[in-house]
This record gives structure tokens, sequence and C-alpha cells, in this order.
């Protein structure tokens, strides 16, 4: 009868998929080459029904699982590896943002001209004694001890010993013996009574091909996993009709077909397994990834992905600061604000929606806080309710123990978090940060908006004498250009004046800018003391693009940008370190640390003391008993409308 074979059936588990994921994401990232994989299969088995009588025969399965990539490649090797025959193809496209898996195995099998046929398939106890089946299985275990399991799927057999031979050592092993002797054998996937396994269509083209074989008894190896018992093991003869020379390549099968039957690909959909936050975490992860993949080698996904950041304000800016770090990747952001969500703030605000409103409006930080974890469960955010203290804003007696406390929390968020941004309303309000990140040499990202105007900075650590800025100077900060304290702002307007009139899109512009400062900071390789970089040429000739290349892998990294939406036009400007600056001079620091919050109640009563300790108030009345005389006429040409 034509001999028909038991074809594979893939099995692939879930864990597979998982591997294969982070191999891509990590390992393999565009490169699409063809990736050496390993699978592994059982013997045959039939399984015996619970409170039956009878068995059930399982499919003969290909598995692949977590160690399907092996460290080194399988498919170089050296000598004559058997293994080859049970080669398999795997072609899957994956789709990670939805963990959908399309797969499709190919298990080449050459097919036989003339076909081979065959006789009944007996039990090995037919034709072999409960003593030489013994035998068998000793021969058969000493030889998977001396050999590596590349060798134990297919291997020879004497008949009048039943000893156990490599197959490439067939010449020496079946010296002198008749074709009665020869016993050809191999692991049988198979549970079948009436077929062989699939492996056994290339031994048999081996066979044909190499010793010219036409008759050859074939030895079916069938075990219980884990135990010594190869009774349910088959024999057979295999025939063909004539030998016909191989003068071409075979012809060859093997494509799996689908769960239809028919043939093309599979499809593994892990999403109604995966934790969503996982899922999320890797659609995340691939958008950013495929940025440095096919644009930017450089960029330092996981420094920009652990940087902490403090948002200080979580309004219109804060909103869509946060949002922006999102994008980043960015997994840890605390929002302070002290307000409560008002009935104006979701349509300009997109952290916030109608009912944060009502009954007098939640607490804006906790509120953005908890309504970012929903737009992205994996992020750690934090909300903190809680005042700054300003310069002019005196503290009463009553508020004393409440403004230490507050200034003692903050110092805390400073030291807990890598990346400050300024996104309040007020310009007194920035004071104190301002102050604290110049102590505490932090990255300190600053905001504003005017109507159709924004400015965003970043803050230098004050006179920086420890380190050098090569040929520039420290860079300043927010106060570094003004000549008078910041003061209360705030309690002589009206509502009207204390709001922040601007235009919608500018704060979404801003916010963005500043994001993609601080990302272009973390990849500077001076850090928080990088130079600032200008559009125009240095010295040398160089473009200041060319030299920002050099040490920044996202380009140029100016100090300040200074937008204006009426003319959609920005403006890179670079401001030097003040050394009498109310907020970040050496006067200053060295007055909070040896003060400490005895020196911050006297700027908090009194803004104007920050004028006497830095000096200013007396180069104020040095300059007012100076006799100048000044030009007029020229008045109107010093000064142009973008001052």
């Amino acid at each position: 009868m034509l001999l028909q074979f038991h074809p594979w059936a893939s099995a692939v588990e879930a864990p597979f998929w998982q591997v294969l994921t982070q191999r891509k994401m990590d390992v393999f990232k565009l490169d699409d080459s063809p990736k050496p994989v390993m699978g592994y299969y059982s013997t045959g088995q039939q399984v015996k029904i619970p409170g039956k009588d009878t068995t059930v025969a399982l499919p003969a399965r290909l598995c692949l699982g977590p160690p399907a990539f092996p460290d080194n490649d399988p498919n170089v090797s050296s000598g004559y590896s058997p293994d080859v025959l049970n080669r398999f193809l795997l072609i899957t496209f994956a789709d990670l943002k939805k963990f959908k898996f399309y797969y499709w195995f190919a298990f080449p099998a050459l097919v036989a001209a003339p076909a081979w046929s065959s006789d009944a398939m007996q039990d090995v106890s037919q034709q072999f004694s409960t003593a030489q089946v013994d035998s068998l299985r000793g021969h058969l275990e000493q030889y998977r001890q001396i050999y590596p399991s590349s060798q134990h799927g297919f291997f020879l057999i004497k008949q009048h010993d039943l000893t156990v031979a490599r197959l490439q050592d067939w010449d020496t092993f079946y010296a002198g013996c008749n074709d009665d002797q020869i016993i050809v054998a191999f692991a049988d996937p198979s549970s079948l009574d009436s077929h062989p396994g699939w492996p056994l269509r290339n031994l048999l083209a081996l066979l044909q091909f190499r010793w010219k074989r036409t008759n050859v008894r074939v030895f079916c190896l069938r075990e219980v996993p884990g135990k010594s018992d190869i009774s349910f093991s088959k024999i057979f003869t295999a025939t063909l009709e004539e030998y016909a020379p191989v003068t071409e390549i075979p012809k060859a099968v093997g494509w799996e077909k689908n769960a239809q039957g028919k043939l093309g690909p599979r499809l593994a959909d892990l999403a109604p397994l995966m934790d969503p936050i996982r899922l999320a975490d890797t659609a995340v992860d691939l958008n950013l990834k495929l940025m440095r993949w096919r644009v930017l080698p450089g960029l330092q996904l996981e420094k920009v992905q652990g940087t902490r950041c403090l948002l200080l304000g979580a309004g219109t800016l804060g909103c869509y600061v946060a949002r922006s770090l999102l994008g980043w990747g960015v997994r840890n952001i605390t929002f302070l604000d002290s307000a409560k969500v008002s009935f104006s703030n979701p349509v300009r605000q997109p952290l916030f929606d109608f009912v944060d409103c009502l009954e007098g409006g939640k607490d804006k930080a906790a509120t953005a806080a908890a309504n970012l974890r929903r737009v992205y469960p994996g992020v750690i955010a934090t909300g903190i309710s809680m005042s700054i203290p300003m310069p002019g804003h005196p503290v009463s007696a009553q508020g004393y123990e409440a403004a230490q406390k507050d200034v003692a929390r903050l110092e805390q968020l400073f030291d807990e978090h890598d990346a400050i941004f300024l996104l309040m309303d007020s310009r007194e309000s920035r004071w104190l940060p301002t102050v604290l990140g110049a102590k505490k040499k932090k990255i300190v990202i600053n905001a504003a908006l005017g109507f159709d105007t924004f400015l965003v900075m970043r803050h230098g650590v004050g006179q920086d004498k420890e380190t050098s800025y090569g040929t520039g100077s420290p860079l300043g900060c927010y106060f570094c250009n003004d000549v008078v304290a910041p003061t209360d702002s705030l309690s002589d307007r009206t509502l009207d004046q204390q709001c922040t009139v601007t235009r919608p899109g500018l704060s979404a512009i801003a916010s963005a800018m500043a994001v993609e400062m601080l990302v272009s900071l973390l990849h500077h390789s001076s850090g928080i003391r990088a130079p600032a970089d200008r559009a125009d040429t240095d010295d040398q000739g160089a473009t200041a693009e060319e030299n920002a290349l050099e040490t920044s892998t996202l380009g140029l990294l100016p100090h300040q940008i200074r937008g204006f939406l009426s003319r959609f036009k920005n403006l890179l400007i670079s401001g030097q370190a003040y050394d009498r600056c109310t907020a970040c001079s050496d006067s200053i620091l060295e007055a909070y640390d040896s003060e400490g919050f005895a020196f911050l109640l006297k700027v908090f009563q009194d803004a104007k003391y920050l004028e006497d300790v830095t000096g200013l108030t007396r180069m104020k009345e040095e300059s007012e008993n100076l006799d100048m005389d000044w030009d007029e006429s020229n008045d109107d040409e010093m000064f142009s409308d973008d001052d």
C-alpha cells in the first residue's frame, strides 16, 4: 500500500510571542533578516479516556516555547547533523500594538518519485521478544548519553545484537551486514497505528539518494515521556518499486493549513489574555523605539523615561506639558497646584472635564494626576494641593507654621525630582522654585505666556563656579534680566486682570517647546551646563547646528525661545547669569544657606529686601546720583517693538 505520513501540527505557546515581542523591541528592531528558532516535539502518544476502555491518538505537534531563540545559531554546525532533516520555517507578522500575531509554518519534505509503499505497521512486540526490547532500550539509553540531542532524532539499529549507532556511521556500522540486519530508526511524533510521522519523509529521501536504498525496515520510536518504555513503538518495511537516481532537486511539500483547512496563515490574538496596562506600555514604547530605529539611533529613551518631573502648576500649561511628557515615555509626573477646577478650565486644559467643576470644583493637582492615569495607567502621577510662598506676600503669625511646612515640602519635592517645570500664572510664584533650582542644581524649565507671545527657557545654575562653560558664561534664570525684585502682582488686581488672557493655541505651542527643550537637554553631553545654541554662526565659521549636533542628538539646544504668534516667528536668545540676580546670585543662595527660613520670611514680608541683599538698592541710589546727559533725538532709534 502507498506509504502515507502523519503531518505536523504547530503548537505555539503564548510565552513564545512575548519573547518574540521583547526580541523585536530590543534586539531585532528594524532588522527583518531570517532569525534561527528551535522547536521541540515528543514521540507519539495515545491517551486513555477516563472511565472508558478506549484511547485517543494525540496529534504530532511541533512546539515553540520561550527557549525557541537560541543564543547561538543552530544552523552553524560542524560535521554531519541529522537534525537538518527536521528543519522548519516560520513566517510571522507581529502587530505589537494590538498583540496580534499572524504566522505560517512550513515543514519542508521532499517528494519521492516514484512514491514509497509499505506493509502494515506492527507493534515492536510482534518483531522482538521482551528480552530484545529491554536490550534495545538499554542500548538506546547509552546512545543518548554519549551523543548530543542533535543525534537523537535519527539513528541506526543492527538486527542481531540490537546495538545503536549514528546515521552518519552507516558504512562502518553495517559493514559486512546483510540487508536483513539493517533497521533505520527515528523519533516518531505520530501516534497513529497506520501512519508514521512526517520526519520519515526526508529520512527516506536521504536513504534513496545517499545509500541507494529501495527497501528498508523502519523502526518508529514511540515512548512515554519520562518513562523507559518503548513498547508502543512500531516497525514496518518501506519499499520503492525501483531505484530512480535523483538528477534534479525534487519537489517539496509541507505548508501547514490553517484552522479552515486551507493554505494560509493562522492568527494568535493574545490581546484578551494580556494585561491592558502591559498592552499600553508596549504600544507607547514601540512608537518611541521606531523613532530610534528609523531616525535617531542615539536616542536615549531609557534616560527620558526615568526622568522624574515636577510640574508647578496644573493649569493650561501644566496639562499640556504632562501630555507631551507622556508622549516621550516619561513615567513619573507630580503636579503641584492650590487651585480648584473651574467651569472655564476644561475647554482649555485637557486633563479636566465638566464633572470636575461641579460642587465647587475638585482640587486641580489631584484631579490632573488622576485623569493622567486614566490616559495612561502606566504613569506614576501624583497631585499635591499646596501654595508656594511668594515675595511680597506677607505671612501672618497664624500662617507662619504652615508657610514653613510648605517650604520644607517644596524642598523635599525638589530633592525627589530631576526636572522642574515652572508653569504658574504669576511672576512672584516662580521666585522660590528658581532659588531652589539654583541651590540644588536641578533642571528648571520655565514657560510663560502673554496674549500672543510666549517665553520658554531653561535656567542656568547660578554663577556656577564649579564648572566652566568653555568660552561662554553661565546662563541666567528667569529673573536675571531684572533690576527689581518680584513683588505682589495679584492682590490689587481685579478678577479679569488676574486671569491669563492668551490665544487658545499658544499654551499648547509653549508647552510642547518646553518638553522638547527638556528632552534635548537630557541628550546633551554637558547636561544642565550645556551652552546655548543660536541660529547664527560662531567665530570659527561652523554653524550652530553643526556644533550642536556634535553633542546633542536632537539638534539645537537654545537658552530661551521667545515666540510671537502674531508673526508666527520664534527667536533664540541667550542671557548670562547676573551677579545681582534676586533669585540665583551668590548673595541670595548664601543668605538662604546661612539663615534658612528666616531669610525667606523677610522676603515674603517685603520683596524689597532682595534688592538690599543683592546690592540693587545701592546700585539704584548710585545711578540716581549720576549727572547724565541724554540725546533725546535718538530715542526712537534705540528701541524696536521687539524689546
